[in-house]
């Protein structure tokens, strides 16, 4: 295992696009999953859910779901990850009702988040799905960096057939593909892509 520091870790992260065929440990794989469990989310309501895929057949449809992006279907493993709508709603509220019943949250706050959060549940599902997909980034990141540890690296894929996925493994649309998140030994050793300096990222 590395020995970087947090801040080495995030320098030194990667997106990689060519994987060796070595497979992943079991463990390992739960260690990236267990840091992403210990993310925080919006009202604690840890909606983020993952499919663990292996086998080659699955990741060549991921691989066909993703606008042929052929090297999805090279890494050893690939992480479908997902959130949970309705998850999130009922986490949602349930916090509010703790953190209400605690004398830890405002009742004006309390009334305002339950009433957003019925407005996510009765509006379009995309749109519920967007705004909680920021969850399964944070956890995501937490995937990306923890991977570093074991010599592993990743890639965040946006570009797929969120519809095509989910009924490749037969979920309701309660659950909403944010991503997949192909997992591997690299291939390779790509210089860091360019950044904006931080004079350019504070607002005045």
């Amino acid at each position: 295992m590395s020995q970087l520091t947090t801040k080495e870790a995030i320098a030194a992260r990667r997106s990689i696009r060519r994987f060796r065929p070595d497979p992943v440990l079991d463990e390992h794989i739960a260690e990236l999953l267990d840091a992403a469990r210990l993310a925080p989310s919006g009202s604690n309501a840890q909606p983020w859910r993952f499919k663990i895929v292996k086998d080659a057949p699955t990741r060549a449809k991921l691989v066909a779901a993703a606008n042929n992006q052929k090297f999805i279907g090279a890494a050893p493993v690939v992480l479908v990850c997902c959130v949970d709508i309705q998850g999130y709603i009922t986490g949602t509220l349930a916090t509010v009702e703790a953190l209400s019943a605690a004398g830890g949250l405002p009742a004006d706050m309390a009334v305002s988040i339950r009433r957003r959060t019925e407005e996510l549940a009765a509006g379009p599902r995309d749109l519920a799905a967007a705004r909680i997909a920021f969850n399964i980034g944070i956890a995501g990141e937490h995937i990306a960096l923890r991977a570093l540890d074991f010599g592993l690296a990743t890639c965040w894929v946006r570009a797929l057939d969120e519809q095509r996925v989910r009924e490749l493994f037969g979920w309701s649309e309660n659950i909403y593909v944010a991503a997949l998140l192909p997992v591997g030994y690299p291939a390779e050793s790509p210089p860091p892509r360019p950044r904006r300096p931080l004079s350019e990222i504070i607002l005045p």
